[in-house]
């Protein structure tokens, strides 16, 4: 199958936060595309909640060596959050806001991506745990479905 133009898929995002013993679940049902660029697949969408009046474009770079990467927010927006996955390493990376560059770290204990071709599906699920300044914000999961 040919990426290299884009594909339009149907995404399924489930969030998991849990901080200080409670847990959040978010749920997104959004169109997207996928796309391949030499080893790598790109998995676009808009990430819309209409309570809270925002929208966010997100990118999610799969790696041809495993790792992911997500990207919260537009390079023009005033709240952009670059997080980088990989499993069992501690990664630094950068959090915009309009209060300036927070440094954040993540750790990932698992990373899971599994994509079949005929016909065009895949799950990515990570948990992980974020820090800033060197303590821990809370306990993060991830769950990604999409399909063509």
């Amino acid at each position: 199958m040919d990426l290299s133009r884009g594909i339009p898929v149907s995404i399924h995002l489930e969030t998991y936060v849990t901080q200080e013993g409670d847990t959040e679940e978010h749920v997104f049902n959004e169109p997207g595309t996928i796309v391949e660029l030499n080893d790598t697949l790109y998995i676009r969408y808009r990430e819309i909640n209409e309570e809270e009046h925002t929208d966010y474009p997100v990118t999610l770079k799969l790696r041809g060596d495993g790792d992911v990467q997500l990207s919260r927010g537009g390079s023009n927006d005033e709240m952009q959050l670059k997080l980088h996955f990989a499993n069992e390493k501690r990664i630094l990376t950068q959090y915009r806001t309009p209060y300036g560059m927070i440094p954040v770290e993540t750790i990932t204990p698992r990373l899971d991506v599994r994509i079949t071709d005929e016909p065009l599906a895949g799950e990515i699920y990570i948990e992980y745990q974020l820090f800033a300044n060197g303590e821990a914000l809370g306990n993060y999961r991830m769950r990604l479905l999409f399909h063509a």
